[in-house]
């Protein structure tokens, strides 16, 4: 391997000097991992259509018009009940695999080098369709996806908790055969009514597993769903948690821990977190010193993927400028499972790209 040519950090002033025009750009071409994206809702309706035919399922939509015309979510459940519908024409390894190969072009098209990748495994043993389909289906496209895209992709097993921790346990256990295929485990699905403590014991045992741990918490439920996981599920990072400015001194903890957010702003509008872009406080988390990143979510469902999220956020968010959008592709590398000698090598790129943008701003 030849050795790579430092590259000097890029600087405050280097930052300033790169034009707001310049942004959308910028935040296309950047290099960023996504740590937010749940496979599933990566199903656009084109393929759903495709694989029900394929399957011999019967959607309960005419067509993809029809479909995409049920997409007006009033909250977090109302996306669900769509969202397990569509799941239902994934019943192959072929069909998992050609799911994420899908949502990985288009990651890699918006120069995500790596991704961080949720599935719900119980969503189809309930089906009937066994865990070892729906993993080695998706590791399949994974490595597909460094080979031929250079894209590197992990698996993250989400547990569903609107189902029981003794359903979970046993998922896991299931899924603890085929441990190499995926390196940590999350909760997901429904929030209100379905605090992290429900799930302690199952998250112990995953710990013991030497897997990693991150949870779904300040969505739509309160600050001390956030508490909870740091403290009873002991998670690694916090999914969305955008709710965590309601308790000041939350907030300070999570800056002095940098213990990160993976914040889905698309995502917060469609299912009514936020009334509008402008009204995200993403703008509020970054100034607090958080380790925020933004991720797309269930893309399919809430309109766009990682670079749409960043370029329609900044362009709602006028306070957010070249410093932001390098701290948020930078705290996306920090924040996410790989050796740190990997993270330099994406930082580095990362510099050199604000570098040249920094130059053309300047001339």
């Amino acid at each position: 391997m030849t050795p790579m040519t430092p590259v000097a950090p890029v600087t405050p002033d280097q930052l300033a000097a790169i034009p707001r025009e310049r942004l959308p750009a910028l935040l296309r071409l950047m290099p960023k991992a996504e740590l937010h994206i749940h496979i599933e809702g990566s199903l656009e309706p084109e393929l759903m259509f495709k694989l029900a035919e394929r399957n011999g399922v019967q959607l309960g939509y005419p067509s993809v018009a029809a479909l995409r015309a049920a997409y007006a979510f009033t909250d977090l459940q109302s996306f669900l009940d769509i969202y397990y519908a569509g799941a239902s024409v994934l019943l192959t390894e072929a069909d998992f695999s050609e799911m994420a190969w899908a949502y990985f072009e288009r990651a890699a098209a918006d120069k995500v080098v790596h991704a961080e990748i949720f599935f719900d495994p119980q969503t189809h043993i309930e089906r009937g369709v066994p865990i070892e389909t729906v993993i080695k289906g998706l590791g399949q496209a994974a490595r597909r996806a460094q080979a031929e895209l250079g894209l590197s992709a992990k698996l993250i097993l989400c547990f569903l908790r609107h189902l029981s921790e003794a359903d979970a346990l046993r998922t896991l256990e299931a899924a603890l055969p085929w441990r190499h295929h995926f390196i940590g485990v999350g909760l997901d699905s429904s929030e209100c009514g379905h605090p992290p403590e429900k799930f302690a014991r199952v998250f112990a045992r995953s710990r013991e597993a030497g897997l990693h741990l991150v949870a779904h918490a300040g969505e739509e439920g309160p600050p001390a769903y956030i508490e909870a996981a740091l403290d009873v599920l002991q998670v690694e990072r916090i999914d969305h948690g955008v709710r965590c400015t309601e308790s000041p001194a939350l907030l300070l903890r999570l800056a002095a821990s940098r213990t990160p957010l993976t914040v889905c702003p698309l995502s917060n509008v469609k299912l009514r977190v936020f009334d509008t872009l402008a009204r995200h406080n993403l703008p509020a988390l970054l100034a607090a010193g958080l380790c925020v990143t933004v991720n797309s979510d269930d893309p399919a469902y809430f309109g766009g993927y990682l670079n749409q999220n960043l370029v329609e956020t900044f362009a709602a968010l006028p306070q957010l400028g070249a410093a932001e959008a390098y701290a948020l592709a930078r705290n996306s590398f920090e924040a996410s499972f790989v050796p740190a000698a990997q993270k330099a090598a994406w930082v580095a790129q990362l510099d050199a790209l604000f570098t040249e943008f920094a130059l053309e701003g300047a001339r």
